[in-house]
Parts: structure tokens; sequence; C-alpha cells
């Protein structure tokens, strides 16, 4: 089989090489070989969730241009790794000037996720079962099409496929103790939409209406088994378990929605954009539980079975919006202002129909409860950029957020009182670009704010983040660059006592003596730090504590490309490099990721190559996570 792999290429190789160059109508490049892969040392379902090539026959890449075929003035086809990787794509773009563009854009996701220490209560005893896992696949399918594209009107439609299925671990949660077990995932949702865009010389308006209807299911089950969850004691002198399962959620929904888009130069001096959107998204949700074993209800008592039925509903109109406009008085000042507003309101209904079996006497019950949400969020921004000369823009600002949002507290059978919650926050803001030679620029900006209130515990509350990036054209052959960012963020507020740090700075470089012809070279370097430190509350026992994290990173990409002298009109090609990241801290890591590649040229239109990598990682207090593993790829490159 892998002697015959490239023998379905041998006709596109003999056109290419007969086909005049002037008078072709297609051109495009193929890449294809063969992967192969090591023994995975170490944690093979590590290895998934962090690499995930498999091998096989690979086809890694594809790209084809048709000029002039009768329907089309010109189509694309291009494409990358299909053959049982973990990303695969396909472009289709085909248009015939004034008349038409269509754009089909496919992609296939595979996730898996399975890391033994996350989500695991029981890894000190050398338990491996991770309790949160996912091996799913997602699909997109991506339909677009305008008629007469680059015309005053162009009405569009599209269409969009989102869709997920696979199985994974997840936790069923009773009183008193979780129980990992199976889980089944699927889920959908098919999104329409069609406009028009009006195109003027100092004017323009989008309108566009669609709809989109998801459907969402989940089955968690387990049968015939005595799963003790995570709870090691005894309760009351009982022991919890979970002996059967099966439940069932199923969520169906649709929105519909309204957007328009409208920018204006009425004079030069002066830009002008509005946005707004309008959407009435509704859902409705069935769930359904069957479960025995022993589970605690309450008190000292204890139940052997019970079924629940729940059926919800909630409706979720949602409107947004925002406008801006630019003035330039002066040639060297401009002023821009901006704001938007968000509005979401939630009205949900939900009633529960349970029946337990309690020792040998069965009780029954029926619940009702509503609940409502408002959200309401608000942003202004006002911006004035100043050219003070010709090699310097000076920058400053401030932006107002403020917003509210309250939820009724839950009750049955009655309204409870408002739980509210405000936000209120100045940001100053500024900035400067320098440029004191034609080669030398540097650029900074920064934003500070102390703020009222915040939403949530980790929200931006009294932070300051600065950011400054720069880039020297050193020679015509050599750029370098330069980046920094810092954030700290900290909430005072007693009994959060939130404190975030973060801080990165990398350096990078590009060098191509004489145009790259004969070298070049890539390499960039990154430091990185991070502190965490909040208080939370844990259930058992009833206690706030302290949940602090660090890291401090290293990491380094650096990507070397030789070509040798011609041998026998043969033009090799040697690329070695990889990429490195270490890190200390609250979850020390190394990871490893040589590289090298050789390509040898077969003739003017074929090539073919080799290529070496290695992946490894390493972590010091998970050891029993690591992986290591050697890919080895040979194959042809095809250009027409």
């Amino acid at each position: 089989m892998k002697r015959l792999l490239f023998i379905p290429l041998m006709p596109f190789l003999v056109a290419a090489q007969d086909a005049p160059a002037s008078d072709k109508k297609i051109t495009g490049s193929l890449e294809a070989g063969y992967r192969w892969v090591s023994t995975v040392a170490g944690h093979s379902d590590t290895y998934r969730s962090v690499v995930n090539l498999g091998e096989g026959p690979k086809l890694r890449a594809f790209d084809f241009v048709v000029q002039d075929a009768g329907v089309f003035d010109r189509l694309s086809v291009s494409g990358s790794h299909w053959g049982g990787d973990p990303y695969n794509t396909t472009r289709i773009d085909a248009e015939r000037r004034g008349t038409y563009r269509l754009i089909v854009d496919y992609r296939n996701i595979d996730y898996f996720n399975y890391l033994p220490s996350f989500a695991n209560p029981f890894i000190q005893r050398g338990n491996l079962v991770n309790q949160r896992s996912f091996d799913m696949r997602r699909r997109y399918v991506g339909i677009d099409l305008e008629l007469r594209p680059g015309k005053r009107v162009t009405p569009f439609f599209g269409y969009t496929r989102d869709s997920g299925f696979g199985t994974g671990i997840t936790p069923f949660v009773a009183n008193g103790n979780e129980y990992p077990v199976a889980t089944g995932l699927r889920d959908k949702t098919n999104h329409f939409r069609g406009g028009v865009r009006l195109e003027l010389s100092r004017f323009h308006v989008t309108v566009e209406q669609g709809g989109a209807y998801f459907e969402d299911d989940q089955r968690v089950h387990t049968a015939g088994d005595n799963n003790l969850g995570n709870r090691s004691s005894t309760l009351f002198g009982q022991q919890l378990l979970l002996r059967n399962l099966e439940q069932l959620y199923e969520v169906r929904g649709e929105s519909m929605y309204s957007k328009g888009l409208v920018t204006a130069s009425p004079f030069s001096w002066l830009d002008l954009s509005g946005s707004f959107l309008y959407s009435r998204p509704k859902s409705d949700v069935d769930y359904k539980a069957n479960a025995a074993g022993l589970f605690y209800l309450g008190s000292t008592q204890f139940l052997n079975t019970f079924q629940n039925l729940v059926t919800a509903s909630a409706k979720q109109p949602h409107s947004s919006g925002g406008f801006t406009a630019e003035l330039r008085p002066w040639r060297r000042l401009r002023i821009r202002e901006s704001w938007m507003t968000d509005r979401f309101h939630n009205a949900s209904s939900a009633m529960l129909s349970e029946q337990m079996l309690i020792g040998t006497a069965a009780q029954l019950g029926t619940l009702f409860g509503l609940d409502r949400l408002a959200l309401n969020y608000n942003r202004q921004q006002l911006d004035i950029l100043l050219d003070a000369t010709s090699k310097l823009t000076l920058r400053a600002g401030h932006r107002y957020v403020w917003g509210d949002a309250s939820t009724r507290t839950p009750r049955i059978s009655f309204i409870g009182p408002s739980n509210a919650g405000e936000l209120k926050r100045h940001v100053a803001l500024a900035g400067v670009n320098v440029r004191p030679v034609r080669r030398v620029m540097f650029n900074l900006d920064y934003e500070g704010s102390s703020a009222d209130r915040s939403y949530f515990r980790t929200s931006l509350h009294d932070y300051q983040q600065l950011r400054a990036r720069g880039r020297v054209q050193v020679l015509s052959s050599l750029l370098v660059s330069a980046n920094f960012s810092w954030l700290d963020n900290e909430n005072p507020t007693r009994g959060i006592n939130y404190d975030f740090e973060s801080r990165a700075g990398s350096l990078s470089m590009l060098w191509t003596p004489g145009g790259g012809k004969r070298v070049s070279l890539l390499a960039d370097y990154t430091r990185s730090s991070l502190r965490s430190d909040i208080n939370f509350l844990a259930p058992f026992p009833i206690a706030v504590n302290r949940s602090l994290y660090r890291d401090n990173a290293h990491s380094a990409t650096a990507l070397l490309d030789l070509t040798l002298p011609a041998m026998n009109q043969s033009v090799p090609k040697i690329s070695v490099g990889g990429s490195m990241f270490v890190s200390s801290g609250s979850r020390p890591t190394k990871y490893y990721q040589p590289l090298g590649r050789f390509v040898v040229p077969v003739s003017p239109n074929v090539h073919g190559f080799a290529e070496w990598r290695y992946y490894g990682m390493s972590q010091t207090l998970f050891s029993f996570e690591g992986f290591r593993t050697h890919h080895f790829v040979t194959g042809l490159r095809l250009v027409l």
C-alpha cells in the first residue's frame, strides 16, 4: 500500500510537465505523503489530548485555481490535513465578475480531552480516571452567495451548519456525593441569513435578516455498577452508592434576528457609522432522570430510587446597538466618539414532577418555579489623536462603562425578592506612537481604572494595563521586533480579595540575506508570568479557602531554512528548528517539538520531501502525564 501511495498522481505529473506554462488555465499544488508514528512512550491519552496526530497516508495540503472555465471566471479549491488528522479543511471559492461569488467552507475537528490530573479528586491515590472528559467530533459547513458583487446593490444569502457528537465522562451530582458516569453528547445548529448591501460613494447600508435553529441532547447513564462516587466515608452510617442511572437532556431552540449597519462620510472631515441587532431567542428543555441506589435526601433520610421529569422554557429578547463618529477638524487632529449598548432579558419557567421511594413508602410531588434575568450593559468612549509631528502621534481618551443586572431569587409557586448588581467603571486611556526614523517604530498604550462596582468576582475592577510594541529594520535583510504586555487587577472587596497579575515580553527576529534565496532565519522568544490569588467557598466542610496559582514560563520558536548549492540541476532545501515551552510554579511543565525537513526536486514541477518531528511533554508534579514520540513523514509535492 505504501509503494502504491503516489500512483494516482502520475497523470498529473505528466500533464504538468507537458503543458506549456503560457497555456495553463489550471495552476496549483498538492502535497501528499505517509506519516509513521513511533510507539508513544508515556500516557497515550495525554498525547491525544495535546497532539493527536495519527499514522497513515495523508493529503497534507492542496490548492488549485481554474481560470475562465465557462460558468465562472475563477474557481479556487484549497484544503489541508486530510487522512485522519484531527483538523481537516476544504474551501471552494467560485466567482463570475459582476454576476456572483460563491464560497463553500468545510471544517472537521476531532476534539479529545482526557487529562488524568483534571477534575480528579482521587489523583493522590493513583486513580487516573478523569471525571470531566470528551471524545468528540465537530463539523462545520458554511455556504455564502453574493449576487452582483462589486455593484451598488448586492443581495447576499448564507447558510451554516455546526454539529457535534461524541462521548465522555461527566459527574452525576446528588446530595452529599458525585458519581462519574458515561455520557453521550449530540448537538446541531442551522443558521440561515439573507440581506442586501447598498454601496454609494459616501454611503453604505447593510440590512440582514436571519434565524437559527438548534438541538442539544445529552445522555448520562450507567447500569449494574455499585458506583460509590467521590465520597470515601459513610454518611450517618450509610454508604451512598449509584447502581443504575438513565438521565436525558433535550434542548430545542430557535432565534430570529434583524441586523442593520450604516456608514457615511458626508464630508471629507467626518465619518459616521452605526449598527443595530435585535434577536428573539427562545428555548424549551425536557429533562428525565431515573436513578437507583442509595441517596441522601436530607436530615437523616435516605431514598432508594427516584424519578424526575422537568419541563422548562425561556424567552430571551436581546437588542444591541452602537454608534461611532470620527471628526477631523484639522489635518493633524482626530476626535473619535463611540457608544454602544447591549440589553438582554431572560424570562423562564420550569415545572418538576418527582417520584421517590423512601424505604417502602413512595412519595410524589410537583414543583413550579419562575425566574427572570435583566442585564443591561453600556459603554461610551472618547479618543483624541494628535499628530504632534510627522514622527510623533499622541493619544488620550476616556471610557465609561456602566450597567445593571437583576434576577429574582428562585422560589416555588410565587415570585421571590430581586437580587441586583451594578457595574460602574471610569477608564483613563493614553498612548504614543513614535517613528524617529524610517526603519524604527515604537507604540505604547495604557489604560487604568478604579471601579465602583463589578458584576463578577474576577471581572476587571481596580486595574492597570500596559502594551508596548517596537520594530526596528536593522538592515534590509534583518527585522527585529519586541512586544511587552502587563495587566494588574485587584478586587479588594471583603470576602473576595482578588489579586491578579500577568506579564509577557517577547523578542523576535527575521533574517533574510539576499532576499532569503539561500538562507532565512525566524526566531522568537517569550518570557511570561502569571499570578492569581482569590478566596473561594469550599462546600465540604463549609469554609473560606485560598486559591493561589503561579506560572513562570519561557517559550521559544526558531526555524532555519537553507538552500544548498545545485546538484545536477536539483536545488535541495533543508529546514531545521522547532519550539519549546518550559514553565515553573503551580504546574511545572516542559514541552519540546523540534523538527527537520529535507526537500529534493525531482523535476521542475515535482519535489520529494522527508520530515521528522519529535513531541515530548513532562510535568514535575504529574509525571504520569508525560509522553514522547517521533513522527516521520515522506511524500511528494506537485506544482502545476
